[in-house]
């Protein structure tokens, strides 16, 4: 397994173009499942989820292609699927795989899905995904760790939503758009990526309205056709570096970003003593201060502070005048990351949900270990700005959802390299 060798204490100071979202691919990814026709996605990242995405829809026998090494863009055709089964040993690290299931019944009838693989962050269950698709007329049975979805023809019903769930919106959003009669979902998600999502399947000749907020409401048609779309921007790489040209006292430029997605993160980082200033045409410039001031957050769906940011959150916490308190509201188990930054001395004490920081402590370099992808954002961040030198182990983690995140660094004045083990 790799790992990241970080000497800290380097002021960071360039440009970083920002990737296309990894959470935004990955369902328009799945969607391509719902024509026969070549659907062509630009603004792909290069991140190991994508990867195994594209490894997934060629063992469905999709024809998947790209001009580019690596690539950063895909022509997908599923004209002659064959396999409608997303086998475990393909899934088992991406939880995004369920996102074929809705597709899958949508467009063949059925599907054969593994319950998903991924973070070590809580659970996430796909009871309610399951739910809508029993609502939408699909016979459902769970048996040896798949899902099999069964169904004539999906027909339109109205669905809420118990509890708001990104992927879960996005899954039955692909499955409605070919259900016969009009779907109307309730207590949607409202992250980027849904209208992202949805303005992809209208280009492919879907009718929805009201992607992006709480209902969404869909008339079904009776097939769907090929198209261009380009992917939006990653708001949580963006955040990232954001946060580290805050913690490490410099000056970035970040391009190719969306602002508009990026409200709250800026806003508390503002109120943590950042400058930030958005300078149009999709940029972004971030500058640090003399003294970082401490600040309370909580994570909340969107538009909230994103629960993705709560780590690197947490990195710069560490670096502040006062006691920040953050509270994480949206999973049970997200605070792995912070024992190991205690490790490196960092003052941090949890009580259940929520987790108190004092700083500013001087960060020491020590061998630590990544748990999830943005757990190992977050201990990158800290291994910026600490003494001597920090290894990370599990970088396949921070791999699953950043492009070249050490290329990037250390292109804007980081020292961290990638050390393979034998």
């Amino acid at each position: 397994m790799d790992q990241f060798k970080i000497q800290g204490g380097r002021r960071l100071e360039g440009t970083v173009r920002i990737s296309g979202a990894k959470n935004a691919a990955l369902p328009a990814m799945a969607a391509c499942l719902l024509t026969a026709e070549t659907v062509r996605l630009h603004n792909i990242p290069h991140v190991r989820d994508i990867i195994t995405m594209a490894k997934l829809l060629a063992h469905m026998r999709c024809n998947v292609g790209s001009p580019d090494i690596p690539p950063s863009e895909f022509t997908i055709q599923a004209q002659n699927i064959s396999h409608i089964e997303a086998p475990y040993e393909l899934v088992k690290t991406m939880r995004a795989s369920i996102l074929t299931l809705g597709p899958l019944v949508a467009r063949f009838g059925y599907a054969r899905v593994s319950l998903p693989g991924g973070c070590s962050i809580g659970a996430r269950p796909v009871d309610l995904h399951i739910q809508a698709l029993e609502k939408l007329g699909a016979k459902i049975a769970v048996d040896h760790g798949y899902v099999e979805a069964r169904a004539d023809r999906l027909r339109g019903t109205t669905i809420h939503f118990p509890k708001i769930t990104v992927t879960g919106t996005e899954n039955i959003l692909t499955a409605a758009v070919l259900a016969e009669g009009e779907t109307i979902l309730e207590n949607c998600a409202l992250e980027p990526e849904i209208p992202d999502l949805a303005e992809l399947l209208t280009k492919m000749g879907a009718k929805i309205e009201g992607a992006g907020t709480p209902m969404i409401r869909v008339q079904g048609v009776s097939e769907l056709h090929g198209t261009t779309h380009t992917i939006i921007p990653d708001r949580i790489e963006a955040g990232t570096f954001l946060v580290a040209g805050a913690i490490t006292g410099g000056e970035l430029l970040l391009t190719s970003c969306e602002p508009g997605h990026l409200g709250a993160i800026i806003e508390k980082l503002r109120e943590c003593g950042v400058w930030i200033k958005c300078e149009g045409n999709g940029t972004i410039r971030v500058k640090a201060v003399n003294k970082l001031v401490a600040a309370d957050v909580a994570t909340l769906e969107y538009p909230g502070f994103a629960t993705d940011m709560q780590a690197q959150f947490m990195a710069l916490a560490t670096q502040a005048h006062g006691v920040s308190h953050i509270r994480e509201t949206i999973f049970e188990n997200r605070y792995l990351h912070a024992s190991e930054m205690m490790r490196m001395g960092a003052n941090i004490s949890i009580d259940g949900n929520l987790a108190s920081v004092t700083g500013p402590t001087p960060l020491s370099g020590a061998p630590v270990t990544a748990s999830d992808l943005r757990a190992s954002a977050g201990l990158v961040l800290a291994g910026l700005v600490a003494n001597n030198t920090t290894w990370i182990d599990r970088v396949y983690h921070i791999d699953r959802g950043y492009e070249q995140i050490e290329n990037k660094l250390r292109a804007v004045g980081a020292s961290i390299e990638r050390v393979s083990q034998a």
